[in-house]
């Protein structure tokens, strides 16, 4: 083949990536937080941002402001005017979203739901853990931790939101397939720190034998840390699993507090919903779930995991 020839095609190769890179930059992705501000929250976000940062469009970050329902639509409402091509967004209420939803497909916006599912609407894709799935084994290991006729105290996510009642469901099947004569005390709460520490201070005065305290996030289980403490109890006395994998609640492990954790891939789903929205608004064919995975971290596999994962740059515990 002549050097000619060879340059030609070359050319041309460079000339149709660089059409694929001007048609990729010429996108616009918003990205919709729920508002929350936590460790989980702060990876997720995080590998949105270098999802966008390394394809090279121009991304819009947005939340909805100390978490309200009503915020989240006036921004998607803002997108939509805006003429977005696509949005990854964290629902507020999986339901409450879905008018806002349906009218952005309506417009030709593709719609991502990233780590929390909507209800209610027809959307492009769904990215998250497969939180029953994830939750099965956090309830697996607790049935492991206690006998017939023990108790255990729930600190439960948000019901309003998917993510919420799937972690609950599917903490509650993987407990009760092995022990089914299990006392089960429920904590509610919004996502809120100070709400499960509150909420188990005074579980743990009615149920002052409980054996395992699971949660529906991180944040839950440094509530129901804090909560022991005030109780005057020690590391250990009653067992801690949290849900997410965290900085915050590997190092809790580190420091003997939890022991068990079902760990989602954080900065993975961030960067996993970011990725489909603008495949999506490129005209690609994305699977209509996709699942980022999960881990049971135990003590004796947190520093493996944590290299793993990532998080460990994060975690103050080394």
């Amino acid at each position: 083949m002549s050097i000619h020839r060879t340059l030609g095609r070359l050319a041309a190769v460079m000339f149709t990536a660089g059409l694929l890179m001007s048609a990729a930059q010429a996108q616009t992705i918003a990205y919709i937080t729920n508002g929350n501000t936590n460790e989980g929250w702060t990876l997720i976000n995080g590998g949105a941002k270098d999802a966008a940062k390394k394809a090279g469009v121009k991304f819009i970050e947005l939340a909805a402001e100390k978490g309200e329902l009503s915020k989240q639509l006036a921004i998607v409402e803002d997108m939509i005017t805006r003429k977005v091509n696509a949005i990854a967004i964290a629902p507020v209420d999986s339901a409450g979203i879905a008018p806002a939803i349906n009218k952005a497909m309506a417009a030709g916006i593709h719609v991502v739901a990233v780590d929390t599912g909507i209800t209610g609407a027809k959307i492009t894709s769904y990215v998250a853990t497969d939180n029953i799935k994830a939750a099965n084994v956090q309830g697996s290991w607790a049935a492991d931790q206690v006998a017939d006729g023990d108790t255990v105290i729930y600190v439960t996510g948000d019901q309003g939101q998917s993510t919420g009642r799937e972690r609950r469901d599917g903490f509650l099947q993987g407990l009760n397939a092995k022990r089914k004569n299990v006392k089960v005390v429920d904590v509610a709460t919004t996502w809120d720190q100070t709400m499960a520490q509150n909420g188990v201070e005074a579980a743990l005065r009615t149920n002052p034998n409980a054996k395992v305290i699971a949660c529906a996030w991180d944040g839950g289980a440094l509530g129901a840390k804090a909560a022991m403490l005030s109780a005057g109890l020690k590391a250990g006395s009653v067992k801690i699993a949290g849900f997410d994998g965290s900085p915050g609640g590997l190092d809790m492990m580190k420091d003997g507090w939890q022991q068990a954790n079902a760990a989602q891939m954080l900065a993975k789903i961030g960067a996993v919903g970011v990725e489909t929205a603008i495949a999506a608004a490129n005209g690609k064919k994305v699977d209509a779930r996709i699942d980022t995975g999960s881990f049971l971290v135990l003590p004796s596999n947190v520093d493996q995991f944590a290299k793993d994962s990532g998080v460990g740059q994060f975690m103050k515990k080394k």
